[in-house]
């Protein structure tokens, strides 16, 4: 088991995207694309190679990658801030591609964070045991600084709910499953 640490210094080594040129902060293909793309770009890095963990820092920023290892603790990724007093941010879906559900469950439309109710405090849209209808809302996804409505495309009951709200979550991501009624 091998660990590494990289620390970043100066632009990205490879362009995110191929040939585009970099929008304003706040638009598609803004900063943000750039950072989720270096986040995919290191997790497929990783996937890849026979490394368990990789910490990438640059500025006040860092992140560190670790692969899943069956019944180990570290088994979660996490992007910390510069400050160690500041709460991880789990990150446990980058680095690796999800299992196959064994029942239907409901996926991200598009990488971001994952909040599973309206505000902090507040009742989650969904529970375990609970019933969901097509189109009902099921959480939010934060992305470049937009709230997105998450709606179920399937109905029945609520068996499980993956991630936990404040973590991050990758397109296509299960993110609750529901056992058909």
């Amino acid at each position: 088991m091998t660990d590494a640490t990289l620390p970043v210094n100066g632009p990205d080594p490879a362009p995110v995207d191929s040939g585009a040129t970099t929008a304003p902060a706040g638009t598609i293909g803004g900063p943000d694309d750039d950072l989720l793309g270096l986040i995919d770009r290191l997790a497929e890095l990783l996937h890849r190679s026979d490394l368990t963990e990789l910490e990438v820092e640059s500025g006040g920023t860092g992140v560190v990658l670790r692969k899943a290892i069956a019944g180990s603790a570290n088994a979660a990724s996490t992007a910390l801030p510069a400050s160690d007093s500041a709460a991880p941010v789990d990150a446990s879906a980058v680095g690796r591609e999800p299992a196959p559900p064994s029942i239907p469950s409901i996926k991200a439309p598009l990488t971001g964070i994952f909040y599973a109710s309206p505000a902090p405090g507040t009742a989650p849209y969904v529970q375990v045991g609970g019933e969901v209808a097509v189109g009902q809302i099921i959480g939010l996804i934060e992305a470049m600084k937009l709230f997105n409505e998450i709606k179920s495309d399937l109905a029945g009951r609520v068996v499980r709910v993956l991630p936990e709200s404040g973590a991050l979550v990758k397109a296509k991501q299960p993110l609750i499953e529901v056992e058909p009624l």
